[in-house]
């Protein structure tokens, strides 16, 4: 008794590949699914209380009044303002103590900028 192939036709055998890839395919996303549904160590919804939300605006507290800022001179109050506001924007909470603008004319960085600009021209 020898053994022969159903078909040789490659139509066929793509599709009865193709066909059990995608079964296995939606039994795997079901099994996902059920595992889910299953999981144990998913937390617990826990039952709806009344939480104390915070405020989205700044609440100022009358416990102590605030430091002022030290800041140095030929620092604009906007450049104060527009860097609050991205350390605010990122997420930090505190007090901005103090800003310190940084001296970038003798880096390696400014070197490079100024050796390539040259070069280009």
């Amino acid at each position: 008794m020898e053994h022969s192939p159903v078909t040789t036709n490659p139509l066929i055998i793509m599709l009865i590949n193709m066909t059990v890839v995608f079964i296995v395919l939606v039994a795997l996303i079901y099994l996902i699914k059920l595992i889910h549904f299953v999981d144990p160590t998913k937390e617990k919804p826990k039952p709806a209380q009344a939480e104390e939300e915070e405020p989205l605006v700044a609440v100022k507290s009358d416990s102590a009044p605030a430091p002022l800022p030290v800041v140095e001179e030929g620092i604009t109050p906007e450049i104060i303002a527009a860097i609050s506001a991205a350390i605010a924007a990122y997420g930090f909470s505190g007090q901005v103590k103090a800003v310190h603008i940084l001296n970038h004319e003798g880096t390696p960085w400014r070197a490079s900028a100024k050796f390539n600009n040259l070069q280009r021209k």
